[in-house]
């Protein structure tokens, strides 16, 4: 049983799972991923995240509506949620969610690992 800190993201964009996959399994994270929100918190309840990254234009669900979900949800509604999106007010688009941080694409790696730690370590 690994006591590694779990990372989950929703990305429709493989090529940006398979980056976060990479950069996170590097820094020492579990990671899985999923390309859609669909029934979001079956699948965020299969896994016990410590912490998600949600994108903004997902499929069917978006990515408020989804995180909205997770926030109204009793036990899942403290695992913190950073939004991630390529749009220029992700910020207000994190703020509308409920989200608790946001990060602008492109991100770089370091931005990605700082923002984790300071979720993580709150």
């Amino acid at each position: 049983m690994s006591n590694n800190k779990k990372v989950f993201v929703f990305d429709d964009n493989t090529d940006i799972l398979e980056l976060c996959t990479i950069i996170l399994e590097d820094a020492g994270y579990d990671i899985k991923t999923s390309s859609t929100s669909n029934n979001i918190i079956d699948q965020v309840m299969g896994y016990t995240p410590d912490i998600i990254f949600m994108d903004n234009w997902l499929p069917d669900v978006g990515g408020i509506d989804a995180t909205r979900e997770l926030k109204a949800h009793g036990e899942l509604k403290h695992i913190p949620v950073i939004y991630f999106s390529a749009n220029n007010d992700v910020k207000s688009l994190a703020e509308q969610a409920g989200a608790d941080g946001y990060l602008s694409k492109p991100f770089d790696i370091q931005e990605l690992e700082d923002i984790i730690v300071k979720h993580l370590e709150a």
